[in-house]
């Protein structure tokens, strides 16, 4: 973890996210036809083949979504973005609030709106909190965006470090993350159950990023036990991808054999 907070930081951080807040609001008035929209920038066979510079900011992300998960360029820790605000964290434990020119090279967003709800009120392991949904959603065919508060027994992470060029393989950057495991907080699960014939495109199955609710930490999830909360989904339709058009993106082998495994591998699946 990185070192304490001292009261202006503290102060900084606070009005940062008021800020975002604020500018996250402003989207709330979006396009009703993209209500069943997820947007994603690049594909994950090419964070997996190390295309970690994309050319698409923090504030064109928030024009098409309030809510969603990825990462930012380098590498640099990941991506979670709920209510408007989107949220950076980094490996050495902090949490910030992405600046609007901060540049991603894979993200994927959508305007969270719940279809169904679930109540947990007594503990459940990861396995059991998927198959649950999987009994509720209507088919393994569609997207929906997960949204899991409350308070959670464990929740496993890992944060990815900055890597600098030549980009390794996202397989052995991943070699290098920062794992932490965190006991007895209340937070927020957020991410994606994706069908599998999308495996490549983006991440096949659960693809989940937790922030606590103090907004200090968190990661991308690899496993958890959920205690007790609220489980909230949003069936999505439609997928709008959108490609980098970077020399990096256009050079680079985007359907390497193996690559649902060397994915699975990157994602702690």
């Amino acid at each position: 973890m990185a070192a304490v907070e001292n009261a202006q930081d503290r102060f900084r951080r606070f009005v940062r996210t008021v800020l975002a807040h604020r500018q996250g609001s402003r989207g709330a008035g979006h396009d009703p036809g993209h209500a069943r929209e997820v947007y994603q920038s690049s594909t994950m066979g090419a964070l997996i083949d190390g295309v970690y510079d994309g050319d698409v900011s923090v504030a064109e992300l928030l024009r098409h979504g309030d809510f969603g998960l990825g990462t930012f360029n380098h590498l640099d820790g990941e991506m979670l973005v709920l209510d408007g605000v989107c949220y950076h964290l980094r490996a050495g434990g902090r949490v910030e609030v992405a600046e609007d020119g901060e540049l991603s090279p894979f993200a994927a967003l959508t305007w969270f709106g719940a279809d169904t709800t679930e109540d947990v009120a007594a503990p459940m392991t990861r396995a059991e909190v998927t198959a649950l949904v999987d009994r509720t959603t209507r088919s393994p065919n569609l997207i929906y965006a997960i949204r899991i508060t409350g308070l959670f027994g464990e929740v496993r992470t890992r944060t990815v470090r900055r890597q600098e060029p030549p980009y390794p393989p996202l397989t052995q950057a991943a070699e290098g993350q920062a794992e932490t495991t965190f006991t007895g907080l209340r937070g927020t699960l957020a991410g994606y159950r994706t069908p599998e014939y999308e495996q490549g495109i983006s991440v096949a199955g659960y693809h989940l990023h937790f922030l606590d609710d103090g907004h200090t930490r968190g990661g991308h999830c690899l496993d958890f036990r959920l205690d007790q909360g609220t489980i909230a989904l949003g069936e999505r339709s439609e997928l709008h991808l959108s490609l980098p058009t970077t020399e990096q993106f256009l050079s680079s082998d985007l359907n390497p054999s193996g690559l649902s495994d060397r994915i699975r591998q990157a994602e702690g699946g």
